[in-house]
């Protein structure tokens, strides 16, 4: 995203990675209208595949290698792409685009709670884990725990919150096994895409069949699904971490539900109650706190860094190159 040879103004990336993961809820919901969930994820998986394969080309770069690297990178692309963007195809076949919006943004609280457990530099505080009761408070509100869960879809409910789970356990396996990688970040996140494209090119066929027609505009939303919301995105998010640092980029997980609930409601003409969009805000607020840490000591330094899906490791300055980042991949889409 540049103009003749200078970038455009970060906040404007933010806006627009906003944007393109916030309307990636509605693209989902279009896509299913016409072709299978299986059939949605592939295909979003090979246009955004197609995006970061002309990026390493334009750039040069090659697939990693290395036996156990594609081992583990197998082991990602399943907990971070093919698992999670299923999840969500099929939970939209029964609930609003809304819902799943909302429902992604919990993966900073499941995040939190699997990393005190197997992380061991994450220490909890006051502050975190009442942030963490504050989101998951916020998650019974938009569920309208009160009403008995009345008139809700719980699989398509429990879908899409196993597709949040699904995030932060796969960035915990990629910090325990692929950090510290030589290999750069486009070429780890290609490789894991390509990979993730191969699991659905093996699975669709046995659950789905070919489509008799092709129905133009579903088609078009899973292309842009695909090469915006899962191939551009990603460059656009490594800018962002390059230039402003993982706290400030990761703030665009806070946007989304926003967008995904204002897109669904507008242009689906999805319904909306009152306990939606507060319990969103509460989701947010607890998923807000959850990410405060204490002040290192003056002298010591942490490498930790928080664990969700828009997540990526802290910048390292090299005194001769200038911004080189750790080689751990951040996913592909928070969505």
């Amino acid at each position: 995203m540049t103009t003749g040879t200078a970038p455009l103004p970060w906040r404007l990336r933010f806006a627009a990675l906003a944007l393109i993961w916030g309307f990636s809820f509605l693209l989902i919901k279009v896509g299913t209208h016409a072709y299978a969930p299986f059939q949605v994820t592939l295909g979003r998986l090979l246009f955004g595949t197609a995006v970061l394969v002309v990026a390493m080309a334009v750039k040069r770069q090659r697939l990693p290698r290395g036996a156990r690297t594609w081992a583990h990178l197998t082991v990602a692309a399943s907990l971070l792409n093919a698992l999670p963007f299923s999840l969500f195809s099929y939970a939209e076949l029964t609930i609003p685009s809304t819902l799943a919006g909302i429902c992604n943004a919990t993966s900073p609280l499941w995040g939190m709670t699997l990393s005190l457990v197997a992380l061991s530099e994450d220490r909890p505080t006051r502050v975190r884990v009442a942030g963490l009761g504050l989101g998951f408070l916020g998650v019974l509100t938009v569920l309208g725990a009160w009403q008995g869960f009345d008139g809700l879809d719980a699989r398509g409910t429990a879908m899409a919150l196993l597709a949040s789970l699904s995030y932060p356990i796969g960035w915990i396996y990629v910090r325990r096994t692929l950090a510290g990688s030589r290999h750069s970040h486009l070429s780890l996140t290609g490789a894991q895409l390509l990979l993730a494209t191969l699991q659905l090119g093996l699975v669709t066929p046995l659950f789905t069949d070919l489509p008799t027609r092709f129905a133009t505009g579903p088609l078009l939303a899973i292309a842009a699904l695909g090469a915006l919301g899962t191939g551009l995105a990603v460059l656009v998010q490594y800018g962002l971490v390059a230039e402003v640092g993982p706290t400030t980029a990761q703030m665009v997980t806070y946007f989304i539900p926003v967008i995904a609930t204002a897109a669904g409601v507008a242009l689906l003409d999805e319904s909306l109650s009152w306990s939606t969009p507060v319990g969103a805000v509460i989701v947010l607020a607890g998923a807000a706190l959850t990410q405060l840490r204490q002040p290192a000591p003056r002298g010591q330094v942490t490498a930790h860094q928080p664990v969700q899906q828009v997540a990526a490791p802290q910048p390292v300055r090299s005194p001769r190159t200038g911004p080189r980042q750790e080689a751990t991949p951040p996913s592909p889409s928070g969505v």
